[in-house]
């Protein structure tokens, strides 16, 4: 909604550095929806066999994932029958009566100084294993050998394993989301900032530091490089950044409108809104020969590009019909086709991963701009959302889960919702104004 607005106001008026674990996230998560029917896991806390307190509490930010996606209900740690940290030590009938799921782990010094050595096993408690002569089947087990900085990851990989095992999709615990925050230093001067984050919102860092305002971020398939627009010298800009060493590419700086970058599928591409010639178009320019082309032309505004998962499509926001709607074209450009029928306005389309979806705002008879999935089979679009001022839709790179900007009684957060079950958690920035969240690959 935001950048469609802006888009129309201008028309009128004219290297990813080493994670380092955070005690205390920047991004608080709290849980705001629950989900029924959730799957009950123990995740048994990991053993140390080393000097002094283990480095990371692995079994914590295990549980701490799996909660998060909606799927499971991890049992409480003073509600576990036991402590086994290996298969020898566990009592299957007992853990029977308590769970179908239990996750046992050790951690301990690796060969060097520095590293570990982390090792896990999933059981299903309920199936016993009769070859092994075990109460229970290991549905996956796996060992790493990782430095101290990495064994954050190394759980959310672990979670990963977990929510692929027994869900039969893979997880998107390790991976990151890129936001705005808006704050003001101690001469009430505004400060604008792209942040990264791991999905939990742990070790967040800024890319991008600027007294001018940043919005519109976006990832490369690789995770590598990340598209945003910057006001900086008072003139909108598009830019992309390596986030391992900073370098930054001008992509588009021409006279009007420099918006809404989108990355191909393949990379290679990026689609963005200009107005250099006149009116609100999208464009593609091919990053490795900078050849622009121009790939709408309508006297409407057209805005807010996405890429179908093929890069066959590109879905975007048009006007054209009388008010805000999603429309699709070639990547090879040609004549538009309309999607969306269902109400007034959906805006800032996003593909799901598998391109069976394309989360949209959408406004609803009440007035609200909520947060849907517009089901390109069914033609419909299924709301998720119940706040009123929502924007900025970013899929999870395993489709299960719409991460968005709201504003409510507490001021502007992120949101995360699950595309089935409605539950959702919301990501508050603990100082400041956080908005445009764009959720990445997983790494």
């Amino acid at each position: 909604m935001s950048r469609l607005i802006y888009a129309w106001v201008l028309t009128t008026l004219l290297g990813i550095p080493a994670a380092h674990a955070q005690i205390t996230p920047e991004l608080k998560i709290e849980i705001t929806r629950g989900q029924e029917a959730a799957i009950s896991i123990g995740v048994v806390p990991f053993g140390w066999q080393g000097p002094g307190a283990a480095p990371e509490d692995i079994a914590e930010v295990v549980s701490s994932d799996l909660l998060r996606s909606g799927r499971f209900e991890p049992l409480a740690r003073d509600a576990l029958p036991a402590l086994p940290t290996s298969d020898s030590q566990v009592d299957f009938p007992r853990w029977k009566r308590r769970t179908r799921y239990l996750v046992v782990g050790n951690v301990r010094p690796g060969g060097s100084v520095g590293n570990y050595q982390v090792q896990f096993r999933l059981f299903d408690v309920v199936i016993p294993d009769k070859q092994r002569g075990l109460g229970g089947t290991q549905l996956v087990g796996l060992n790493f050998q990782r430095s101290a900085n990495q064994l954050r990851g190394t759980a959310h990989d672990i979670a990963d394993q977990i929510y692929e095992a027994i869900i039969g999709e893979p997880g998107a615990f390790n991976s990151n989301i890129a936001y705005i925050t808006e704050t003001r230093d101690k001469n009430n001067n505004k400060r604008y900032a792209l942040k990264i984050a791991d999905s939990d919102g742990y070790n967040a860092f800024p890319a991008l530091e600027s007294t001018q305002p940043i919005m519109s971020p976006t990832w490369s398939p690789d995770g590598a490089r990340i598209a945003y627009v910057s006001f900086e010298g008072r003139r909108a800009r598009i830019y992309i950044q390596e986030l391992a060493t900073g370098k930054r590419t001008e992509v588009a700086a021409y006279r009007g409108i420099n918006g809404a970058p989108a990355f191909s599928p393949d990379g290679t591409r990026i689609a963005m809104t200009l107005s250099k010639d006149g009116n609100t178009e999208v464009y593609v320019k091919h990053l490795r020969t900078n050849q622009l082309r121009r790939l709408t032309n309508n006297p409407a505004i057209d805005t807010e590009p996405t890429w179908s998962p093929d890069g066959r499509a590109i879905a975007f926001t048009s006007n054209r019909g009388g008010s805000p709607q999603i429309y699709m074209v070639s990547a090879n450009g040609g004549p538009a086709k309309r999607l969306t029928f269902d109400g007034r306005y959906n805006a800032g389309p996003s593909f799901s991963p598998d391109g069976r979806n394309i989360a949209v705002v959408h406004q609803t008879e009440d007035g609200g701009y909520r947060i849907g999935v517009f089901d390109l089979e069914r033609q419909r679009v299924k709301v998720l959302t119940k706040t009123r001022r929502d924007d900025s839709p970013s899929f999870a790179p395993n489709g299960a889960m719409v991460l968005y900007s709201t504003t409510d009684f507490d001021g502007p957060t992120l949101t995360a919702v699950t595309v089935v079950g409605g539950f959702s958690q919301s990501f508050a920035l603990r100082s400041g104004i956080v908005r445009d969240p764009a959720w990445g690959p997983t790494r």
